[in-house]
């Protein structure tokens, strides 16, 4: 009986986890998150923090960024575009600090040869 218990939980887990990592889930949105958290900043700043990625490829994250609630276009008087975290992406601050510390926990174990 447990184990049938378990098993509906479990698939029940399993696409909130989807949607979660759908939305987050690549290898810029999380940096592009992290990046803003220092504040707001422009695309070619942004661009600049995030070394490697291309504009193309930025715009897109920050579009897919931008259409789930997690960053917003901030237009100032001169035309100026900001990119900023929006309330919503605060909202994902413990997931990302525990994210941080497993990697480097997993990171450590690594180095250590204990995996």
């Amino acid at each position: 009986m447990e184990t049938i218990i378990c098993a509906e939980k479990c698939q029940s887990m399993v696409p909130a986890a989807e949607d979660a990592l759908y939305i987050i889930a690549g290898k810029w949105k999380v940096r592009i998150i992290i990046a803003l958290t220092g504040g707001d900043k422009r695309f070619n700043e942004l661009q600049r923090t995030l070394s490697g990625i291309s504009a193309r490829v930025l715009s897109n994250e920050l579009k897919d960024l931008e259409l789930n609630g997690l960053v917003s276009r901030k237009i100032l008087d001169d035309g100026t575009i900001l990119y900023v975290r929006n309330d919503y992406a605060d909202s994902l601050k413990n997931v990302m600090k525990e994210l941080v510390q497993w990697g480097l926990e997993h990171k450590q174990k690594i180095r250590n040869r204990e995996i």
